[in-house]
């Protein structure tokens, strides 16, 4: 009698821990759908301006969360209408328009917290002269308040860094860090 007393006291605080965890995790994920929602608008909002700038005032886009009760558990959906297009998804957009609504992205979410420092590896390839001249744009206009590490060998995005660091291989196996500090060359 005794041993069942025990257990079913050991079983009733099981269930009230059981009910006690089940309600902190509804509440935590209360908090954590409120909290992703607001920063999802919030990046949703900066994606629109940032995109525009890159592209023209006259250029779309939308970020759409496919299964709105369950926002945690959705996929995301980026939506791009260049002037004169049907709204596409990234993936069906030529390479320098996904390129380009990447970058607008990646931007969005950095407005949201920026970063000390961003590294791009060879982000700008797909891009012909126009969008690396945009793209060259934003990063000058970001890197007031973060250092950007650009992986590229486009000389127009080169051009536009304050330091280049060239890599060389003078022998087979041995690698050589050459900078070039532009700053003083500029006008």
């Amino acid at each position: 009698k005794e041993r069942h007393e025990f257990i079913t006291k050991e079983r009733e605080d099981l269930l009230e821990a059981k009910d006690s965890l089940l309600k902190t995790i509804e509440e935590i994920d209360i908090v954590a759908k409120e909290s992703f929602l607001k920063s999802f608008e919030k990046i949703k909002s900066n994606f629109k301006t940032v995109f525009r700038s890159l592209f023209t005032d006259d250029d779309d886009c939308d970020l759409l969360i496919n299964d709105e009760e369950n926002p945690l558990e959705s996929s995301i959906e980026i939506m791009a209408k260049p002037k004169g297009k049907k709204p596409l998804t990234i993936n069906q957009l030529s390479g320098g328009e996904k390129t380009l609504t990447a970058t607008s992205l990646l931007f969005a979410i950095y407005l949201l917290k920026p970063a000390p420092f961003c590294v791009f590896d060879e982000v700008d390839a797909p891009l012909d002269d126009a969008n690396i001249d945009k793209f060259n744009k934003i990063v000058n206009k970001f890197s007031n308040t973060s250092q950007f590490i650009i992986v590229t060998h486009n000389k127009r995005t080169m051009n536009n860094a304050d330091i280049i660091y060239g890599i060389t291989m003078p022998e087979q196996g041995v690698s050589k860090v050459v900078p070039v500090d532009l700053r003083n060359l500029k006008v």
